[in-house]
C-alpha cells in the first residue's frame, strides 16, 4: 500500500483509509468524528450508512474489513463501546480496545496495537472523542516504551498466537 502525505499546520499525516460505523445511540458523535478525520485527510468508509443497523451488525462488517486489509483500521462507536468491542474481537486478526480516555486511546495502540478503537457516546463528548481519535492515530506501536519494544512483540505474537489458535477449535 502506498502511503501518503500531508502536513496540516504543524502535524504531517498519512492518509489513511478508516472504516467507521455507528449504532443509532452514537450517530452524533459519529457526525463530528467523520467531519475530525476528513479535515485530517483520512479516507472514511461508512459501515453502517446511518441505517439503523444493529451495533453487532456494524461490528462485523467493519472488523472484517479491518481483518482483510480493506481498511487501515476501524473506529466504532455505540452507547457505551462496550458491544462494539466485544463483537469486533470475535473477528480474526482484530485488536479492539474500547476507550475513555485520550491515555487509554494512547496506550491502546503503543502497547496492544489496537487495529480498531471504541467509544461510547453516552461516555465522551464530540471534542473529548476527537483528541481520543487522534491521539490514537498520532501513535505508533511501543511509543513511550523505550527498551521494552522486543517484549511487546512478543506479547503481541503471542497474543496472534491465541487468535491462530482458537480458530482451529
Amino acid at each position: 500500500m502506498e502511503l501518503n502525505f500531508y502536513t496540516n499546520e504543524e502535524r504531517e499525516y498519512f492518509i489513511m483509509k478508516i472504516v467507521v460505523g455507528a449504532d443509532s445511540f452514537a450517530y452524533p458523535l459519529k457526525r463530528a468524528l467523520v467531519a475530525h478525520l476528513e479535515n485530517r485527510g483520512c479516507e472514511v468508509v461508512d459501515a453502517d450508512n446511518f441505517s439503523e443497523t444493529p451495533y453487532f451488525d456494524v461490528a462485523v462488517s467493519a472488523a472484517e474489513m479491518v481483518s482483510k486489509g480493506d481498511v487501515d483500521c476501524g473506529l466504532l462507536l455505540c452507547g457505551t463501546g462496550a458491544g462494539m468491542c466485544i463483537v469486533s474481537n470475535k473477528v480474526p486478526g482484530i485488536r479492539a480496545v474500547c476507550v475513555e480516555s485520550v491515555y487509554a486511546a494512547r496506550k491502546a495502540k503503543a502497547i496492544n496495537d489496537a487495529n480498531i478503537i471504541t467509544m461510547g457516546s453516552m461516555i465522551v463528548g464530540d471534542s473529548m472523542a476527537c483528541d481520543m481519535l487522534d491521539a490514537w492515530l498520532d501513535t505508533k506501536f511501543a511509543d513511550g516504551f523505550p527498551g521494552l519494544e522486543d517484549f511487546l512483540e512478543e506479547a503481541l505474537k503471542s497474543v496472534n498466537a491465541v487468535d491462530a489458535k482458537t480458530r482451529r477449535l
